[in-house]
């Protein structure tokens, strides 16, 4: 009986792991745009999210992918997967530089700041951004911000995979490293594809708060909206002040103020979450 329960929790991992190694999009390289004119999030516009797809052939997966991001991470559909174990980082203090990309904010590391490692993958930390409403939903509901940190593996002939963090936020006590950062984004005004060296800086400041995790295979939320994406969501939500979600969304442009994609279809994908075993 014991090894038949074995069995039975390790089969939505081994699911996951499949997908991600046969989906033929996981080794693309999955760089974002960073010319922000060529999109916005204006529902209803001929830039906006519901015609991404069509704008661009590279970008047809926007309309025509099953693995899209981001998702609501419903509780009947979510598994508790306790040997997902804890998300292993491994970060390290790097120069960093803040840069208005129009559509959001980024903090962008000039060199190694270390890594996560994921199914015995290393990914290596590139960026931090933010989304203002949050573009994941639990349970349908919408928080206030969602950060992104945005790893790549190492390459293997020439292509590599994307893992990302999202941590979201509601209003409350004001977040530390936004209240680090508010100078140098306040400074920017809207003087789009602005950047500025903030000097050095702790990825592991940017604090996750629990240990419990969404685990799940998606795509980027921004065009080309490429798939394969492993994304790990914090099940914890930290907070974030009023006058801090102003700041971001006043320099961006005007169509990034609210800068979240709708929710994608899941598409009978599997979502894990991971839940310590509590002592007995």
């Amino acid at each position: 009986m014991k090894h038949q329960t074995r069995s039975i929790v390790f089969l939505p991992n081994l699911l996951i792991l499949l997908t991600i190694l046969l989906h033929p999009n996981i080794w693309s390289v999955a760089q974002e745009v960073e010319d922000e004119s060529e999109f916005n999030y204006i529902q209803g516009n001929e830039k906006g999210p519901s015609n991404w797809g069509t704008m661009k052939k590279e970008w047809k997966t926007c309309k025509t992918g099953k693995m899209q991001s981001p998702i609501d991470l419903s509780s009947h559909r979510v598994r508790v997967v306790p040997n997902l174990g804890e998300l292993k980082k491994f970060y390290k203090p790097q120069n960093a530089t803040v840069k208005n990309r129009g559509h959001d904010i980024e903090v962008k590391w000039e060199a190694d700041a270390g890594s996560i490692i994921i199914n015995g993958t290393e990914f290596f930390l590139h960026q931090s951004h933010w989304h203002t409403p949050s573009e994941h939903t639990i349970n349908g509901r919408r928080y206030e911000l969602e950060l992104h940190m945005v790893h790549e593996s190492r390459k293997i002939n020439g292509k590599s995979k994307i893992a990302v963090v999202g941590v979201m936020y509601n209003i409350g006590q004001p977040d530390p490293v936004l209240n680090k950062l508010s100078k140098y984004i306040k400074s920017m005004g809207s003087d789009h594809e602005a950047e500025k060296s903030i000097g050095v800086m702790d990825p592991s400041e940017i604090k996750l708060g629990g240990k419990k995790y969404y685990r799940y295979v998606g795509s980027l939320t921004i065009p080309p909206c490429t798939e394969g994406v492993i994304w790990t969501i914090n099940k914890k939500i930290r907070s974030v002040s009023k006058a801090q979600i102003n700041f971001l969304r006043e320099a961006v442009h005007n169509h990034a103020q609210r800068n979240a994609r709708p929710a994608q279809s899941l598409n009978r994908r599997g979502i894990q979450l991971y839940g310590p075993k509590r002592k007995e």
